[in-house]
């Protein structure tokens, strides 16, 4: 049944990446519903020792991609609110598997900065096209996933192997796509390769990437 959910998924992501990249703005809402669905079923029927705060993860992810499918600022909100909560589920997924004491910080406080400042420069970027009023929350949406990211680090030097790496990756897949849909929306300039194409590629492998890797360290 895992083939099922992973033959939709291919067979959902390529379609919607096939319509991101024609920038076909009428059919991606047509897949962009199913995405988060195929990786959830997979994800359940992949184990028995289901880990509440995945599913959670992903069912506020896929809860903010169908708000994101509605046009004007209050939908753009309330998409953002979902993921918030999604962040902060995977946030706590990740501190569960930290052995805090034994937490490399010679690299873990460089890199947090380093997302930090990033963080910062895209807001900058930004600073002539977001209205004043949504500067703040736009910097901590963005610092919500850049600690989820710094989690997903210290999941990986607290236990280094195959799937703590893939969920970094995915992870770091996530804060590259959420840059890239900032900018896309509020930089004056169009730098975003495929804007929609590149936003939806690194976010779906992000959160298949996340799934799979918790699935192999057993959660």
């Amino acid at each position: 049944m895992e083939y099922v959910f992973l033959g939709l998924l291919i067979v959902f992501s390529v379609i919607h990446l096939y319509h991101s990249w024609i920038n076909d703005h009428k059919k991606r809402p047509f897949t962009k519903w199913a995405l988060l669905l195929c990786i959830l079923g997979y994800y359940l029927v992949k184990t028995d020792a289901y880990t509440p705060l995945l599913i959670a993860a992903l069912i506020t992810s896929w809860l903010g991609d169908v708000l994101l499918i509605g046009k004007g600022n209050a939908w753009f909100i309330s998409g953002g609110i979902s993921f918030l909560a999604a962040h902060v589920c995977f946030v706590l997924l990740y501190a569960g598997q930290v052995d805090f004491a034994a937490v490399n910080w010679a690299i873990v406080i460089p890199v947090a900065v380093v997302y930090v400042i990033v963080t910062a420069v895209i807001l900058w970027m930004m600073r002539k096209k977001a209205p004043k009023p949504t500067w703040v929350p736009l910097f901590l949406y963005l610092i919500a996933n850049a600690t989820m990211n710094v989690f997903a680090l210290m999941q990986l030097l607290c236990n280094p192997c195959a799937g703590s790496a893939l969920a970094y990756v995915g992870a770091a897949l996530f804060y590259v796509s959420d840059s890239a849909l900032y900018l896309n929306k509020y930089y004056e300039k169009k730098i975003v390769f495929k804007a929609h194409f590149t936003i939806m590629l690194t976010y779906i492998l992000a959160e298949f990437l996340i799934t799979q890797g918790m699935l192999m360290l057993g959660k």
